[in-house]
């Protein structure tokens, strides 16, 4: 085994001991932090360092631990043409070697201080992750500080990432769930950036230079464009500094309101809103599996549509998880058709969805979509009941408080509420937000919004009796 094999396996040992180290914290953390998320409102702070960053913090010391998540506006979106996974490979390369430290000794300083750090990219966000024991805090934000102002980008790192990158496409090209989503957008949205994969394609992944990383994280970790969460053991005060360490050197970028741009051919370039097609399409790339995997959707509200919560209910009664929803009952209760269906609102910078998927065997596609296709159309002509109106409400509002199960995912809720614009006072006024909702309110935001003319399926698989309406592109990127 050579040197750089070696120590691989040893940082992967030594981080395996860091998670453990920090998993017998986190799950004693549960009863804490996350137990005191459901039984009250979570005491939101907000945090202003000298830099003029702010941070919101839920502060708890019934443990040692912090836990930090933040993004930048402008996410996989912004690849340029042709470079389309440059995003997705920058989150996979920060922790690849940073300042005077090359990437084993990077990782070992991870591994010594016992830290989970890490960085994703999803369209619209370049997101980041870390969670440490309070003690090792400081040295712990002077390296993710590193990797955000100081990546290497080396050669290396650079060849292994694009090949484990083009070994998961490799990957996802066999798997007839990923496929059937990624025929899905790439059918709405042909033209947008939206319609191509975040990772990228083999061609488009190894057309990637160091150039592009390194433009990407100059051009995109900016000031204006961060926001931070915060939740553990920390101080208003100590979080105040901690986010002037790590981010207070950053540029300031976009004036605050500007869009994140993407190069195109050579110009800076405003992503445009998107919409599906009016017209709803049946489309099927043909694969010998037992099953076939149906994604199926239209357009729907963005976050800031005035009917967000209605869309959210009537989504629920629809195709809500479990046995709650109508394509449940519909086609996995009665029929036995699937193991599950379910529907939920997909909210993007520029396009909302309303997505759903199913998988169900190639002789009863047909009468999967067919049931779908029913279904649409009945929450559009009657909308919900009464009774199905409330115990939705009920739902929604009870179970919300259940899913702040984890430091991680509480933090993430403050960064969302920040991207999302909802106010630091949202978590108070969500409840009535959703309960607020009427019956006749529901019912016509039913009429508007669902519309099986405009409902479009990818299937991936060998249906029976099932007639395309559009040709399905080949190797959907």
């Amino acid at each position: 085994m050579n040197l750089l094999n070696r120590n691989r396996v040893n940082r992967n040992l030594v981080n395996r001991h860091a998670r453990m180290v920090l998993a017998m914290l986190f799950v004693a953390a549960l009863s804490t932090v996350a137990g005191s998320a459901r039984a009250a409102t979570l005491p939101i702070q907000q945090v202003t360092g000298a830099s003029g960053i702010e941070a919101w913090l839920v502060e708890d010391h019934s443990l040692p631990i912090v836990t930090l998540r933040f993004a930048f506006a402008g996410g996989a979106a912004l690849d340029a043409p042709g470079k389309e996974g440059t995003a997705a490979m920058t989150a996979a390369l920060l922790d690849e070697g940073a300042g005077p430290h090359d990437g084993i000794a990077f990782h070992r300083q991870l591994d010594e201080l016992a830290v989970e750090l890490s960085f994703t990219a999803g369209h619209d966000e370049f997101n980041g992750s870390l969670r440490v024991l309070k003690l090792n805090l400081a040295p712990t934000a002077e390296l993710l500080r590193l990797a955000l102002m100081e990546p290497h980008f080396a050669a290396e790192p650079i060849e292994r990432i694009r090949a484990d990158t083009i070994a998961m496409l490799a990957r996802q090209e066999r798997n007839p769930r990923s496929l059937a989503g990624r025929l899905w957008m790439r059918d709405a949205f042909e033209h947008h950036p939206y319609g191509k994969n975040a990772a990228g394609s083999a061609a488009t992944v190894a057309a990637v230079a160091h150039a592009d990383f390194a433009g990407f994280a100059s051009r995109q970790f900016q000031r204006s464009r961060l926001v931070i969460g915060a939740v553990g053991a920390v101080t208003a005060g100590e979080l105040s500094a901690l986010v002037d360490q790590v981010f207070g050197t950053l540029p300031q970028g976009d004036p605050p309101g500007d869009q994140p741009r993407r190069q195109t051919g050579g110009a800076d370039v405003v992503i445009s809103q998107a919409n599906p097609p009016e017209r709803g399409a049946l489309i099927v790339s043909r694969t010998a599996v037992p099953q076939s995997a149906v994604t199926f959707g239209q357009a729907g509200p963005k976050r800031d549509d005035p009917d967000w919560y209605a869309a959210l209910v009537l989504n629920e009664i629809l195709g809500g998880g479990g046995f709650r929803g109508r394509l449940m009952k519909e086609i996995r209760e009665k029929r036995g058709l699937a193991y599950g269906v379910s529907t939920e609102l997909v909210p993007y910078r520029h396009a909302g969805l309303i997505l759903g998927s199913v998988a169900t065997e190639n002789g009863r596609v047909a009468e999967s979509i067919g049931l779908i296709r029913q279904e649409w159309q009945r929450m559009r002509e009657e909308g919900p009941t009464e009774a199905e109106l409330r115990d939705a409400q009920t739902y929604l509002t009870g179970s919300f408080p259940l899913g702040l199960d984890s430091t991680r995912r509480i933090a993430g809720l403050l960064v969302r509420m920040q991207v999302d614009r909802l106010g630091v006072d949202y978590l108070d006024r969500r409840a009535g937000l959703i309960g607020a909702v009427t019956l006749e309110e529901a019912r016509a935001v039913a009429r508007r919004l669902f519309d099986p003319t405009r409902l479009s399926f990818a299937v991936v698989g060998d249906p029976a009796n099932l007639q395309p309406t559009r040709p399905a592109q080949d190797a959907p990127n």
